[in-house]
């Protein structure tokens, strides 16, 4: 009797605010929008707000735009280092969109090969042939060393059965056991589908949900020829969002306030009246945009709000740690831009002094380079969902990294290790566990002029950059929705070959 009026409390309590949403319009040409946050969600609804001539103000914690895309100087060699490396798939349509609108996409190399690093140490380049998708990669990948033909077998069998998944239909089962279940062998497992999902990802397999398993490879290698191309910046991710995006904001009219804490969302009746910094200061808003990480976002709004079905599952989403390893030595180590490793502790390579030189701009190989006068050779190792590295110390975990790269690379073991540090960001991203789609709520709140955005917000993408600019997008729809100046802002996913729609439906 209890939980039967307990359910029927909540679901009026839900209509109740589904009513006050759906009555609440205010359309004012002079409209101003508080987005708090300025990380890649804040900035997409920033860029897409001011550039249509809506009043913006961006709130920002930290001293830098960028949120946890950002860069700090390392006190030793006295460069500036990015807390993780960032990099962008060619499927992810909306970030591109963004890099266009503010003319940042000449910072970003594009990269139409990649380079496997087997068990062995053979290095497996891999690259798309001149077949149309999804059978684009397949040559490539019947090429990889490491697999075997039995292994090859079984993986075509689980991709086809993966393709045939419903992303709709609720699962609590793992990405790891639904491999389990489709029998694919313990190599094809570790050697390929645990290597693309945890550098997609950033989660292990029996931490991820098949749905989101399923995204990752439809829409990167099975659609489109071009969705599985990387992306690298080719700067310092301080300069891709600092001063090319600060000027395009400020030029339109947006006010950026750094180092600007929130402390709440203040509510009038069922409106959001204005924003409480921790200062005490109050900003009155028309729309507010909340874009802050999901494990920040709840304290921020209203306590009547908290408890809300719609909100309250906002705590239940777990988080995942990615780690880099940065590492100068007195001499190239490798002439690759970058290194995919299997079955070690390291996950990526990205040799840093090849990526921002001039010889990288130009396409040129890696090695000595005018622009790298102190003749330091800097290379970023990552290693995702490193949970595990819990048990380690920093030492322990560094000089793990260089004994894998002294055994790839004989050149490496006749390296000077000038200088090395471990960076760890503990939140990087939240997690794709099974069911977890179920905890992310919507950008519109119960209240009309109160949004949400953020990677973790629903976007029918997992916790990428693309899922991030997605959220912001879909925040200002709403805004424009109730500025009654509607507007389709998220840009279309790539188009599905006409043979990947033939084969596999898609």
């Amino acid at each position: 009797m209890h939980d039967a009026l307990q359910e029927t409390v909540t679901k009026s309590k839900h209509e109740v605010w589904q009513m006050n949403s759906q009555a609440y319009r205010k359309p004012m040409r002079n409209s101003s929008t508080v987005i708090v946050g300025g990380g890649l969600a804040g900035l997409a609804a920033a860029t897409a707000l001011a550039g249509r001539g809506v009043s913006v103000t961006l709130l920002e914690s930290r001293p830098r735009l960028g949120g946890r895309a950002s860069s700090f100087v390392d006190r030793t060699t006295g460069e500036r280092i990015d807390n993780c490396q960032h990099v962008n798939m060619g499927c992810c349509t909306n970030f591109q969109h963004f890099c266009r609108t503010i003319g940042l996409s000449h910072l970003l190399r594009r990269e139409t090969q990649l380079y496997f690093i087997s068990p062995d140490g053979v290095t497996n380049r891999f690259f798309a042939a001149w077949l149309p998708a999804p059978l684009h990669l397949w040559p490539a990948i019947r090429k990889l060393s490491y697999l075997s033909a039995v292994d090859l077998r079984q993986l075509t069998k689980g991709l086809r059965a993966l393709v045939r998944v419903d992303p709709a239909r609720p699962r609590s089962q793992s990405f790891a056991e639904w491999l389990q279940d489709h029998r694919q062998t313990p190599a094809a497992i570790e050697r390929f589908w645990h290597v693309v999902l945890v550098s997609a990802l950033s989660e292990t397999l029996d931490r991820i949900g098949v749905a989101q398993a399923r995204k990752v490879f439809v829409d990167a290698f099975l659609a489109n020829r071009r969705g599985w191309e990387v992306q690298v910046p080719s700067v310092p991710l301080d300069d891709f969002y600092g001063t090319p995006l600060t000027d395009w904001l400020t030029s339109r009219g947006a006010m950026l306030r750094m180092q600007t804490g929130v402390k709440r969302i203040v509510l009038e009746g069922d409106t959001v009246e204005s924003v409480e910094l921790r200062n005490g200061e109050r900003l009155p808003a028309d729309h507010v945009i909340v874009t802050v990480p999901h494990y920040l976002a709840l304290p921020l709004l209203p306590e009547q709000l908290r408890d809300h079905p719609q909100l309250s599952g906002i705590l239940r989403l777990e988080s995942a740690p990615i780690s880099s390893v940065h590492l100068w030595f007195d001499r190239p180590m490798t002439t690759l831009p970058h290194a995919v490793f299997v079955d070690r502790l390291s996950h990526w390579m990205f040799n840093r002094t090849f990526l921002q030189s001039s010889q990288a701009e130009s396409g040129g190989p890696s090695g000595v380079d005018e622009s790298n006068p102190k003749n330091r050779f800097y290379y970023q190792v990552v290693i995702s969902a490193s949970r595990n590295l819990s048990d380690h110390s920093q030492q322990e975990t560094i000089a793990e990294v260089v004994r894998e790269l002294t055994g790839v690379w004989p050149d490496a073991a006749q390296a000077q290790l000038i200088h090395a540090r471990l960076v760890t960001e503990h939140q990087a991203v939240f997690s794709a566990n099974p069911g977890a789609d179920a905890f992310r709520p919507e950008q519109q709140s119960p209240i009309a002029n109160l949004q949400l955005a953020g990677d973790w917000t629903r976007t029918g993408w997992p916790a990428t950059m693309e899922g991030a600019i997605r959220s912001g997008y879909l925040a200002a729809e709403n805004v424009l929705g109730h500025l009654g100046r509607p507007e389709k802002l998220v840009q279309p996913d790539l188009p599905s070959s006409l043979l990947s729609k033939i084969l596999l439906g898609l």
